[in-house]
């Protein structure tokens, strides 16, 4: 029978004296600590993010990793505070020491991601394998995570023991309130965190007030006259160091990235680093070199502003600029996007050019470049022609209203979600609107001589045959670097020395490092008809990807006559070669490309990946199927009721899976549409939680029969249906006008995935716990398998679905995955209507 408590009910074998219960139950302490654990967690995991991307050069392929570690590590955790949690008599010393060690580790994790290249035997500049990557992941988070999923479950004991329990109601209203901290957490970081503080100083702050939430509970509860006064002197010395060593964390946070540049560019000093809502800027100098990193990506390199003429670091700029400049015979508007700072708009000045639109991102980037760039960009800065303006390239594109005659693309390659949207089929329509008849559009791309290998011919045929669908005419011409003219007038860009020459001399140029010769050098014809053949003969089978080009003939035709020739030749494999925002192949191709050069022949696992086919997702979802089919006509004797627990656990891993599969689809989406997550990551995180809070709220308060199975496979069809229409949905509201529009419809979207998810939760607790689990035991079961379902569901959609298949895939694997649940639930439901029957109630 159960033991009344002051009107409270404790079950019997709790393991608690009802003095010790009412002294856990103080209403006060244990709600701050739920949403501080949600603060925390939170903020620890947007630090990390942010950490991690720095070092992989902020590509979204890492993204999934981090997040899949992140999931992996706290569901572990939870797991293990439901083992620990059925085994003491009181929770409080748990809670202490493990809110303890979050506020250590949380800064000590930090640090470690900062050296972490200096563990790996790398190149300078050379990026992490993907296994490198991984284990970096999965190693650094895995001390923090398990505290923090450990004290979701600790903290969920407290609160039933407050209310006097016996169902898993404490566990719903654990999830709300710790979703509602994670929310704000998402917020505070946003608006306020990381613009005041450095990321050792906000992971000190955000560990402390977790570590005196944990206080103040031990210090309201009577869990012994020996052991309480010894947390509390204890807990309260450890805040005060806390607390005395935080003007000290400034010092950390600059020794740190000196370390961790040192590890990056050893050759090189590190000058400064500069905190932008963008992503970190760090200025690095040799020998009167200064160099601009942004999260790890190489912006721009400058002899200085005591250069007197165009250096090694410059002469790639002359040279663009030049080449892209006679593309027009009489250019007199440009868009020049990006360049600016590393000489090509000093260069463009140098034409008869009447009027430039500078779109430079970053404007902190700006102020730290301008005393360290030539004194002809600086004077280029200040041309009265030039109209310098900060915003996103290609939201200025989006909404541009007036027309240039060429646009002129000088941004890094396509090596990340962010990057590659400037090479694919929707930017390239957005900028062809702006051009006037016969605009021409420029850009460039790493190459290599003779496109040799295949992932720089995969990532270069991808970018010509994805500006070939939009132009009329798409002329490469290049070696080390391959330049693209794209145009609707077929007569106005050329490839011949002559012609280029004609218009060049016509506009009387003068200046040291270019001259009328230097087309003869760049356009050498045995090199143009090398390119062509390879680029518009590549990518049209589907094996291309993994083979690379056919060898060609010892002398190609003329391009003139390719051009006529590639008319009659095979399609294009659109799934491979035609890059767009919501099938980001290119990047995929850039990290292979960077992969190749720094670990050659090491790096077979991303090439291996593109064998992966949309149909593989069907056959262990099926057997999943098959299995619950086969455990539901199985004697007796085996076992009645083990297909309703094998449903129940399989809709709770699918739930996981689905939800982070369509986070990463939104993600992905959402760097295609605004660029840098870098920036945003915390609102959007927030948006998600907090609607994952409301939908436990919602659960909780008004679906009664939590346990009805029938319930939850209603929202596991929800969730399937939800996926579905998404796939369609989200290239859709991108082609919006309005940005105000788009972002609206991404925060509906977001909230709506975690609001459906957080209904889950309740339904799956009770619906676990109605098979004959304890109530403690429900909630670290369902908690840490659907955390497990959404690190795997991270890495299929980041490293592989996403990239390789598509956004749209992602919503079709999460529709598929919950869809099986949903048929699964319904299969075994006879099952456990008897087992729910049979089953002894929850403790």
């Amino acid at each position: 029978m159960p033991v009344p408590v002051k009107n409270r009910i404790i079950p019997e074998g709790s393991g608690r004296t009802p003095g010790a219960g009412e002294g856990l139950g103080l209403p006060p302490p244990h709600l701050p600590a739920v949403l501080l654990l949600g603060v925390a967690s939170q903020v620890g995991q947007i630090l990390i993010i942010r950490e991690f991307l720095m070092v992989f050069h902020g590509n979204e392929l890492s993204m999934g990793l981090i997040l899949a570690s992140w999931l992996l590590w706290v569901g572990l955790g939870s797991r293990l505070g439901g083992f620990l949690a059925g085994r003491v008599s009181t929770p409080l010393p748990l809670l202490a020491a493990t809110s303890a060690g979050v506020l250590v580790l949380l800064p000590a994790t930090i640090l470690l991601i900062r050296v972490l290249r200096g563990f790996f035997d790398l190149l300078p500049g050379a990026l992490l394998s993907l296994a490198q990557m991984t284990a970096a992941c999965f190693l650094l988070m895995a001390p923090a995570c398990l505290l923090l999923g450990t004290q979701f479950v600790l903290l969920t004991r407290i609160w039933r023991e407050r209310e006097g329990a016996r169902d898993t109601s404490s566990a719903g209203k654990t999830y709300v309130a710790e979703g509602a901290g994670s929310m704000l957490g998402g917020l505070l970081f946003t608006f306020l965190l990381v613009r005041f503080l450095n990321p050792f100083e906000t992971a000190i702050l955000v560990g402390s007030l977790l570590f005196a939430s944990s206080l103040l509970i031990v210090g309201s509860a009577k869990i012994g006259e020996g052991s309480r006064p010894s947390l509390l002197r204890g807990g309260l010395v450890l805040l005060a160091c806390a607390a005395l060593s935080f003007p000290f964390w400034g010092l950390v946070d600059a020794w740190a990235y000196r370390a961790q540049w040192r590890s990056f560019t050893p050759e090189h000093q590190l000058v400064g680093t500069y905190r932008s809502k963008y992503g970190t800027i760090a200025l690095v100098q040799r020998e009167g070199q200064h160099t601009f990193y942004q999260s790890g990506h190489l912006i721009f390199s400058t002899a200085g502003p005591r250069a007197v003429a165009a250096g090694l670091e410059d002469q790639e700029a002359v040279t663009f600029a030049h080449l892209a400049l006679v593309q027009h015979p009489k250019p007199r508007r440009l868009l020049l996007i990006g360049g600016g700072l590393r000489g090509v708009l000093g260069e463009i000045l140098k034409h008869p050019v009447e009027k430039i639109d500078y779109i430079e991102l970053d404007e902190k980037l700006m102020e730290a470049a301008r005393p360290y760039v030539s004194p002809a960009t600086g004077a280029a800065l200040e041309d009265p022609r030039v109209s310098l303006i900060h915003a996103d390239g290609r939201l200025f594109v989006k909404g541009a209203e007036r027309t240039y005659d060429m646009v002129i693309l000088d941004v890094p390659d396509p090596a990340t979600a962010v990057l590659n949207r400037y090479y694919t089929k929707e930017f390239f329509r957005e900028t062809r609107a702006l051009l006037n008849p016969g605009g021409v559009l420029v850009l460039a791309a790493e190459s290599s001589p003779g496109l040799r290998g295949p992932e720089v011919a995969n990532r270069n045929a991808a970018i010509y045959h994805t500006l070939n669908s939009v132009f009329t005419r798409v002329l490469p011409a290049g070696e080390r670097v391959l330049f693209f003219f794209a145009s609707d007038d077929p007569g106005q860009i050329s490839l011949d020395a002559a012609t280029l020459q004609g218009r060049y001399r016509e506009r009387e140029i003068s200046g040291e490092g270019f001259s009328p010769e230097h087309f003869l050098t760049l356009l050498q014809e045995s090199q143009l008809r090398r390119v062509n053949w390879v680029l518009r003969n590549h990518g049209r089978s589907p094996q291309a990807p993994v083979e690379g080009p056919q060898p060609g003939p010892l002398s190609p035709p003329p391009v003139s006559v390719q051009e006529e020739e590639e008319r009659g030749l095979p399609p294009v494999v659109e799934a491979y070669y035609i890059n767009s925002d919501f099938k980001p192949i290119g990047y995929y191709y850039s990290l292979m490309f960077w992969d190749a050069l720094t670990r050659p022949g090491r790096g077979m696992a991303l090439a291996w990946l593109l064998r992966v086919q949309p149909w593989w997702v069907w056959p262990p979802l099926g057997l999943a199927l098959l299995a619950v089919g086969a455990l539901r006509a199985a004697p007796r004797s085996w076992g009645k009721g083990r297909d309703a627990s094998l449903a129940v656990f399989f809709a709770v891993f699918t739930t996981g899976l689905a939800t982070m599969a369509l986070q990463i689809a939104l993600l992905f989406s959402f760097q295609s549409i605004y660029g840098f997550v870098y920036e945003t990551i915390g609102l959007i995180v927030a948006l998600f939680m907090g609607g994952l809070s409301l939908g436990t709220f919602v659960s909780n308060r008004f679906i009664h029969q939590k346990d009805d199975i029938k319930v939850l496979a209603l929202v596991q069809l929800a969730i399937a249906l939800l996926a579905l229409a998404m796939a369609p949905a989200l290239p859709r509201a991108a082609a919006l006008p309005s940005p105000a529009a788009v972002f609206a419809f991404f925060s509906l979207i977001t909230f709506g995935s975690g609001f459906i998810n957080g209904v889950d939760f309740p339904l799956a607790t009770a619906c676990c716990a109605a098979l004959g689990r304890k109530a403690d035991g429900s909630a670290a079961a369902v908690y840490g398998l659907e955390l497990m379902g959404a690190c795997g569901g991270a890495i299929l959609a980041s490293v592989v679905v996403a990239p390789v298949l598509g956004v749209a895939a992602c919503c079709l694997l999460a529709a598929a995955a919950n869809g099986t649940a949903f048929l699964a639930l319904l299969l075994s439901r006879r099952s456990y209507l008897w087992l729910k029957k049979t089953a002894p109630p929850a403790a």
